[in-house]
């Protein structure tokens, strides 16, 4: 791998993550400005001192998906943070994604329904895609007919996410769709203002923090971020798993016939192939990592990909271990950004891949079928991933 932006493509960044944790832990590339971060413990602190490490995002050239989400939960610190978070806690307790259990079963059987005569299918396609945009769109109220465009919006924000420093400028085409995407929020702000609905939209305008509303944007920042972080992160888990599971001989087998096994499965999952590789932070204040000084200003990438395969963490970290216990894994990230919506993730990966197994005998991945990865420096999964199994 020659660069850094080779991370982009490669769905085997793991042999450089262990260069760089031995030869360069924390790195300034000249090039962007930007500090790189790969070890677990200076990546746990990276993700968990929100005062020295802010989630803020530059102001001075910062992008449109940037401005997007500047009023957003993933870019705001404490304790203004805390406040955000706390409107939506709620819907996201484990109690209140466990109510959702019987919706996503019914989802997945009729996805898989309509696949499984088959033989055959791109089960990205088929299942890790619609599944996660199914339950994100019904949860924010959002019509059957919009869950496309829903999706290709999602996209181009995981497309363009990263640090101003190293965005390259706008492609027209995904600008006018982030374009669309907030005209359709604002609509629809303004149709659950008219008429309230039993949906997360509806609850977010009817909350206040200290006697206040929230602001339009920060109503929008909320959507994009809804709509991004519920799904992106779940379809990925599930591509990841199965090409996981695939990929070691014996545990699709051992599995099916240990199905409590399953939650331990996707743990390992999240660490061995991370959903998001990587978390962006701005030094707030003038820091130091592993005795190398980063300047007020400057800003970091924490990979979370790399921490998770750190030998000084995890026994035999490039091994896929289902039996691996315990499992710190950094996936969902660490401290009060910690994912709010890791419990709907764990809850429709387990859901779908109990009903891959059970439902999809025999399944495999196509031999020597040609896997990309999904176009983004951050989020990490099989564009693809093209399976056979025995048609019943």
């Amino acid at each position: 791998m020659e660069n850094l932006q080779d991370l982009e493509r490669a769905l085997n960044p793991y042999p450089f993550y262990e260069q760089m944790r031995e030869s360069a832990p924390v790195f300034r590339d000249e090039q962007t400005g930007l500090w790189h971060i790969f070890r677990y413990d200076d990546v746990e602190r990276v993700l968990s001192e929100h005062a020295t490490f802010s989630s803020r995002q530059r102001q001075d050239e910062q992008s449109e998906t940037g401005r997007l989400f500047a009023a957003s939960l993933v870019n705001t610190d404490p304790p203004r943070h805390r406040q955000l978070r706390s409107l939506v806690s709620q819907a996201f307790t484990p109690r209140a994604v466990d109510a959702l259990a019987p919706r996503i079963e019914a989802i997945t059987n009729d996805l898989l329904d309509r696949i499984a005569p088959a033989g055959t299918a791109d089960l990205v396609e088929a299942l890790a895609y619609p599944l996660p945009v199914i339950v994100i769109a019904e949860l924010m109220g959002i019509p059957a007919e919009d869950r496309d465009r829903f999706k290709k919006w999602s996209d181009n924000v995981i497309k363009a996410a990263g640090p101003d420093e190293v965005l390259a400028e706008d492609d027209p085409g995904e600008e006018a769709s982030r374009g669309e995407m907030v005209e359709y929020f604002l609509a629809l702000i303004e149709r659950r203002r008219q008429d309230p609905g039993h949906d997360l939209v509806s609850a977010l305008l009817g909350a206040e923090i200290d006697g206040q509303q929230l602001t339009v944007p920060e109503l929008v920042g909320f959507c994009a971020l809804l709509l991004v972080a519920g799904n992106e992160t779940t379809t990925n888990l599930i591509g990841n798993a199965l090409l996981s599971f695939a990929g070691n001989p014996g545990t699709l087998e051992r599995l099916r016939a240990e199905p409590g096994l399953l939650p331990q499965a996707i743990e390992e999952v999240l660490r061995y192939r991370s959903p998001v590789q990587a978390m962006y932070r701005l030094a707030a204040a003038d820091a130091e990592l592993d005795g190398t000084a980063i300047p007020a200003g400057d800003s970091l990438v924490a990979w979370i990909g790399a921490a998770n395969h750190d030998p000084r963490h995890f026994e035999r970290p490039e091994e896929f271990d289902v039996d691996r216990s315990p499992n710190r894994h950094l996936a969902f990230g660490h401290g009060v950004h910690f994912c709010l919506g890791s419990p709907l993730a764990r809850l429709e990966a387990r859901i779908a891949l109990q009903a891959v197994l059970t439902r999809l005998p025999g399944i495999a991945v196509v031999p020597g079928a040609a896997l990309e990865r999904v176009d983004s420096t951050i989020v990490f999964g099989p564009k693809q991933v093209p399976v056979f199994w025995q048609a019943t």
